[in-house]
């Protein structure tokens, strides 16, 4: 979304831009061998403003879901370096993301008019919702590129997580060799009022779970076979029964591939079914419950968990 709030004229242009969350139902990982994924950009995501100064450098501010200032930096416009920052790692990120616009649209950036950039997250950034993801949406806006190109010279992602980003509702994504595709569907259960989103509170790092994958999955063609085949069906699932045996089919399968035991095992005493997502075991887990969303938020607060949010407060 772009909102003029100034003549673009002036100095005092405002320019915003907005990306949604992301989280992947279906397909982690054997996404990235073109597997079918079901993915659900969220309500919460980032914002960008960008306001015109009468400088030469980009003087970047990034917020918290709380309004404050966790990333700073003055940028040079000639070669994106960081002429100061408060994170060395953060700056290089940011310096990648301009530079790959860049070369995408060699018109970007190239008037030398100085900018101050501020960008808002909705939620914290520790939930591994997209802080990323929406970044580099945001960018493609500005740079007036399509963001996947900008996702493909930034990361070695699928890129499911950006097409949420400027996606108004549950997609089907597919990316292989040849093509990218990511199609909008009507994915309402009607038992999402058992569904909720727990925070396992060991943020991931993506890149280096992709890289575990790519070395050290195994069966990795006949997965992706077994995760379209659920992916299918879960786009047309109609109980909780059914929707609780595909959860717990797809946890068996990455857990046969990557080596790793199914998130449920480290609650072997909740009555409902849990599905890892994304990177797994580490941000959010979906969980199936059958009893109040009271009873579910004492259960998993007694397990040290203290973030848990229904469905329809999560997803767009």
């Amino acid at each position: 979304m772009i909102i003029f709030a100034a003549d673009q004229n002036k100095t005092d242009i405002k320019t915003r831009y907005y990306g949604h969350g992301k989280l992947l139902l279906t397909g982690e990982y054997a996404v990235l061998d073109g597997a079918k994924a079901l993915a659900l950009p969220t309500i919460k995501g980032q914002s960008m403003t960008i306001k015109k100064t009468r400088g030469s450098d980009l003087v970047w501010e990034s917020l918290d879901e709380e309004g404050n200032v966790w990333f700073k930096s003055t940028i040079s416009l000639m070669d994106f370096s960081a002429l100061s920052t408060t994170d060395e790692e953060v700056s290089k990120r940011l310096q990648k993301i301009l530079k790959s616009a860049v070369r995408l649209n060699s018109e970007f950036l190239s008037k030398w008019n100085g900018f101050k950039v501020e960008t808002q997250l909705e939620f914290p950034r520790q939930w591994g919702l997209g802080s990323s993801s929406t970044l580099v949406h945001a960018v493609a806006e500005w740079a007036e590129v399509h963001p996947l190109m900008l996702c493909y010279k930034c990361s070695n992602g699928s890129g499911y997580d950006v097409a949420c980003a400027g996606a108004e509702g549950p997609i089907v994504f597919q990316s292989d060799s040849d093509s990218v595709s990511y199609t909008p569907i009507d994915f309402s259960p009607s038992f999402s009022k058992h569904l909720f989103f727990v925070y396992l509170g060991n943020k991931q790092q993506t890149e280096t779970q992709i890289e575990y994958y790519l070395k050290k999955g195994k069966n990795r063609k006949t997965l992706v076979k077994q995760i379209n085949e659920i992916t299918e069906e879960m786009m047309n699932v109609k109980s909780l029964s059914d929707f609780e045996s595909l959860i717990e089919k797809h946890e068996q399968l990455l857990s046969q591939s990557l080596s790793y035991p199914p998130i449920q095992e480290k609650f072997p005493d909740f009555w409902g079914k849990m599905k890892s997502l994304g990177a797994w075991g580490g941000d959010f887990a979906l969980v199936t419950s059958k009893k109040s969303q009271e009873d579910t938020e004492a259960y998993f607060q007694n397990q040290g968990l203290d973030t848990v949010i229904p469905f329809e407060e999560m997803v767009l």
